[in-house]
């Protein structure tokens, strides 16, 4: 038998009144900014995806010609192939360093000034730190091959080598994001409560042994967060990439984002560029859902 809701008295009803229309006060600005930016532009671009446009013209409904045309696209699957080469450098050192700084941190310093120096390079921009890292590891100016001279080496050509163009932007991008990545972790370390660690030192485990077998199972949470922004984050490389190697050596950095954008501004063909980007967005969608459930992201081992 279904209870009876008590009913309200007119003075809860219009408590609640004006706790709804506070709470529509300050949702409302955010909702405002996610429709006209992000659900407008998303929509729209759905439908410009299944029209040839080229901003000269009113797009004219082609259907899925677009999609079709993609598939056999060999430039389309040779971004999607240096997209994920580049993803899976970039991912994997970044987590490895990222956690390992945040294990430095937590066990041995929680200076507010060690953890700003981490996060400095973060707050450098996109274009800004891969000028200089250009410069840097330019074949001939460059301190770094200056320095692989000075020591017998053979100066290596890190941005127009197809063989080093993507782990060059990988780790350049490692480097500027490892920081905050670290960060997140951190935080992730200072909920494991510290009787955690005071049980595993009394049943004599060791730091390795207590890392692998306590710190990683309760971080899952944290990290599967972590992997989710980062690989997001990879699969939309574009700043990097435009500042130093546009694209080539011979397509060996022509990643999607890149694609998108030639396609779009340099050909004037923003139809099949908008499918592209449609693609690009159910394959993050898809990896994102799936990074989610395989690392059980809502689930904690900490009972």
């Amino acid at each position: 038998m279904t209870a009876l809701r008590p009913s309200l008295s007119p003075g809860q009803r219009r408590r609640r009144r004006r706790e709804f229309r506070t709470a529509m006060a300050f949702v409302l600005p955010a909702a405002i900014g996610f429709t006209a930016f992000y659900l407008v532009p998303t929509i729209r671009g759905f439908y410009i995806s299944l029209t040839d446009y080229n901003l000269m013209s009113a797009p004219s409904f082609i259907g899925l010609q677009n999609y079709v045309r993609l598939m056999g696209d060999p430039l389309f699957w040779n971004s999607v192939g240096v997209t994920l080469e580049y993803v899976v450098i970039n991912i994997a050192v970044q987590t490895v360093v990222a956690v390992g700084l945040a294990v430095l941190m937590h066990r041995l310093t929680r200076s507010v000034v060690i953890r700003g120096a981490i996060l400095l390079p973060f707050l450098v921009s996109n274009v800004i730190a891969a000028m200089v890292w250009f410069l840097l590891l330019d074949f001939q100016l460059g301190l770094v091959n200056s320095a692989i001279e000075a020591l017998g080496l053979t100066r290596i050509p890190f941005f127009a080598d197809d063989t080093w163009a993507i782990p060059t932007i990988a780790l350049v991008n490692v480097w500027r994001h490892a920081g905050y990545t670290a960060l997140l972790v951190f935080a992730g370390l200072q909920m494991i409560p510290s009787y955690v660690y005071e049980a595993a030192a009394i049943d004599g485990s060791s730091e390795w042994r207590t890392f692998w077998k306590i710190t990683l199972p309760l971080l899952r949470p944290v990290l599967a967060l972590v992997l989710v922004i980062t690989v997001t984050g990879s699969f939309q490389v574009f700043d990097t990439v435009a500042v130093t190697t546009r694209g080539g050596p011979i397509n060996a950095t022509r990643v999607i984002q890149y694609y998108i954008y030639q396609t779009g501004f340099g050909e004037n063909d923003f139809g099949y560029a908008s499918a592209i980007s449609v693609v690009l967005l159910l394959i993050l969608a898809v990896v994102s859902f799936f990074q989610l459930r395989m690392m059980r992201a809502n689930q904690s081992d900490l009972a």
